[in-house]
């Protein structure tokens, strides 16, 4: 692609992004979302691949339903209240509307069956930009919102998405598809924290994100695409697969890693309201997400093969180091220390 319009496409989706993070008008940010929508569909074509086409295609009537929605809602709380402002109280009916809506634009269980397979259909960079940049928007607008959603909704609905992202990912075997489901699983522990306290969510948000990035560079510069793929990558940097393990196990919130800092808070916010059981159902539905990242790292440190494996050794193809991965993965690991001092400045 040429670089001028490469830069055109990324600055845009940047900056509508930016414009429906800061507007206090529901038109401006339904036009934000959209217009965000459109910038990344000629990001997620850019192979000239059926499959690259088909996400593009998945991507745009999903997001699209979700805006219409969006749009639907905000347009009839403006008919019953006079009011197209972000801030203003909206109705009961409507508030559940815009909040399912952006559920559906995050991937929130039940309405994400079109994640998984927009992420497999993508490359590794586009993976990343869909699981961490296009989910800003939608969770700023919940944030915006927090105080007229409804808390057995969000409530229902981070539980949901926390087994379903635990026990469907037990038997994925391509890379993407399983940080899919483990972006679903966090997307459920993000929504208990919206009726609760709000400072969390952003702190949760920022974690997932710097979690999120370490592990798919990672897994880029490793070309790791399937859990048999880990077996030939340890020859290419046992170092940097160790690092990549690791940071898969913060992903699952085992400590003393960064991945425990938000759940931690999650469950003593939980405790703190006096929702005990719905903490502890959480906490347990997280075991299966930490299940399948453990078997990533059991397929790739006690199942090594021997040194003359016919198998192909994808890390041949790039065989320059790269140095991307340094400050996202030392956040990743080392940040729990300091959970007092993000806790109080977010």
């Amino acid at each position: 692609m040429n670089p001028l319009i490469w830069t055109l496409l990324i600055t845009s989706m940047s900056t509508r992004t930016i414009i429906a993070m800061i507007s206090h008008h529901w038109l401006l940010a339904w036009l934000g979302l959209e217009l965000n929508t459109l910038s990344i569909l000629p990001i997620i074509m850019k192979t000239h691949h059926p499959r690259a086409t088909e996400a593009a295609t998945k991507y745009f009537i999903t997001q699209t339903t979700a805006a219409a929605l969006i749009l639907f809602a905000t347009t009839i709380n403006a008919w019953q209240t006079g009011c197209w402002s972000i801030t203003s109280p909206p109705t009961q009916q409507t508030a559940t509307i815009m909040t399912l809506a952006l559920m559906l634009k995050l991937g929130v269980a039940p309405m994400h069956l079109w994640y998984p397979e927009i992420l497999q259909e993508v490359t590794m960079n586009v993976a990343l930009t869909i699981t961490t940049w296009q989910k800003i928007a939608p969770i700023t607008l919940l944030t915006l919102l927090h105080n007229h959603l409804s808390t057995t909704l969000l409530a229902l609905a981070g539980l949901i998405s926390a087994l379903v992202g635990g026990f469907t990912g037990l038997n994925q075997t391509q890379t993407r598809k399983i940080m899919a489901f483990s972006s679903i699983a966090h997307m459920g522990w993000l929504m208990m924290t919206l009726p609760t306290n709000p400072h969390l969510t952003t702190l949760t948000l920022i974690n997932y994100m710097m979690m999120t990035i370490a592990t798919f560079t990672a897994l880029n510069i490793t070309t790791m695409k399937t859990i048999t793929d880990t077996n030939t990558a340890w020859s290419s940097s046992p170092t940097l697969l160790t690092l990549t393990m690791l940071s898969l196990m913060s992903l699952g919130g085992l400590p003393p890693l960064t991945g425990f800092m938000p759940k931690l808070l999650i469950l003593n916010e939980l405790i703190m309201k006096n929702l005990t059981p719905l903490g502890a159902s959480l906490a347990l539905a997280s075991l299966p997400s930490l299940f399948f990242y453990i078997r990533l790292a059991y397929f790739t440190m006690l199942t090594n093969p021997p040194n003359n494996t016919n198998a192909k050794y994808n890390w041949r193809f790039k065989p320059l180091p790269q140095y991307t991965t340094t400050t996202p993965m030392t956040l990743t690991l080392l940040l729990l220390p300091m959970t007092p001092l993000l806790y109080l400045t977010t």
